[in-house]
């Protein structure tokens, strides 16, 4: 790449961040928080100690998950919204292939790890099945089996699950500290966790980028009638891609339960799916780009419970930051395209 375009292209990749600090700092001063101070808070409540960091990952592992799922049905051109209820369901299934036992080993967790990744899955399987044989769009079938998967969830916590003498919205039985996944010492978050976070983006990488299939899935997103008349079997294709990002998503809800909350929780997803989406919005899709702005989210998710502490402001002032992010890399890129246009057209 000459040096002119690379630079050029970092100025681009500069601009997006720094057109988010200029909407932070515009929607901060009407609360009346210094919006330097607002970011600093944020920042450090993620990553002023170990502990807290530790948190941070506890938040990236899961993301992380989401967020490399989802680039293989993008790959395919699908937009897999349902991804939240798959991460329900994989914790669902890790809580029912151990409620046979009170105590277990590395190969118990290794079960509850495959059966959440297959309860994943199979439920992306069902968005898939009705894109490509009901012709319902995966958008609007993601959202509605995402409303399944809560109520299911509600539905076993106080119903055929609920813990002995109550039911209540603090979930099932906690799980015998022989189930859990291993921690980093004093810290929240598992090094067991992180490998699998960590494998998964090396998989989707080398699946998308090293392989045959990979070559497919995209030539499929491209152009479905042309793969089709080249023998690329599209509807098979788009149905191993959910499945696979189903799978990851369901780890992902079995990381929940076996390394965070050692319980089935009705709010065990805590919106990662959703978030992950806005990761691949903001990376565009690329691989390289997806673990550092996961990180980045998951310093924001956990330093937003030090806003209301410190500055009486709100935590869900993350998330708007978060958008504005997003927000910011959309108008930057589609400022870019324009210009380009126009120096095309000239």
């Amino acid at each position: 790449m000459p040096r002119s375009a690379w630079l050029e292209q970092t100025l681009w990749m500069l601009a997006a961040p720094a057109l988010a600090l200029i909407l932070t700092v515009l929607v901060a001063l009407p609360s009346g928080a210094p919006p330097l101070q607002t970011l600093q808070v944020l920042v450090l409540g993620g990553l002023g100690s170990m502990s807290k960091f530790g948190q941070v990952l506890t938040v990236f592992v899961p993301l992380m998950l989401c967020a490399a799922g989802l680039l293989v049905p993008f790959t395919a051109r699908l937009w897999n919204i349902g991804i939240e209820g798959q991460v329900v369901l994989g914790a669902i299934f890790c809580t029912g292939a151990l409620m046979p036992f009170d105590q277990g080993g590395p190969a118990h967790i290794a079960l509850a790890l495959a059966a959440g990744m297959l309860g994943g899955a199979l439920w992306a399987l069902l968005a898939g099945v009705l894109k490509t044989w009901g012709r319902v769009h995966e958008i609007f079938s993601g959202l509605g089996l995402n409303f399944v998967a809560m109520g299911l969830t509600i539905w076993l916590i106080f119903g055929p699950w609920k813990r002995p003498g109550v039911a209540s919205m603090s979930g099932t039985e906690t799980l015998d500290m022989s189930l859990w996944l291993d921690r980093m010492g004093r810290l929240a978050s598992s090094w067991t966790a992180l490998a699998l976070a960590a494998a998964a983006l090396v998989l989707v990488a080398v699946l998308l980028t090293r392989t045959q299939w990979g070559l497919g899935l995209k030539a499929v997103g491209q152009n479905p009638k042309a793969a089709r008349l080249f023998d690329l079997s599209p509807r098979r294709r788009m149905l191993q891609a959910f499945a696979l990002c189903g799978a990851l998503g369901g780890l992902a809800g079995a990381v929940q339960v076996l390394g965070v909350y050692h319980r089935l929780l009705p709010s065990i997803s805590s919106g990662y799916g959703y978030t992950a989406l806005l990761v691949g919005m903001m990376a565009s899709f690329r691989i390289l780009p997806v673990p550092f702005i996961c990180l980045f989210f998951a310093v924001l998710n956990v330093g937003s419970i030090q806003l209301p502490l410190q500055l009486n402001l709100d935590s869900s002032f993350s998330g708007v930051i978060q958008g504005l992010m997003v927000l910011s890399v959309f108008v930057t890129q589609g400022l870019r395209a324009w210009l380009i246009r126009r120096r095309e057209g000239c």
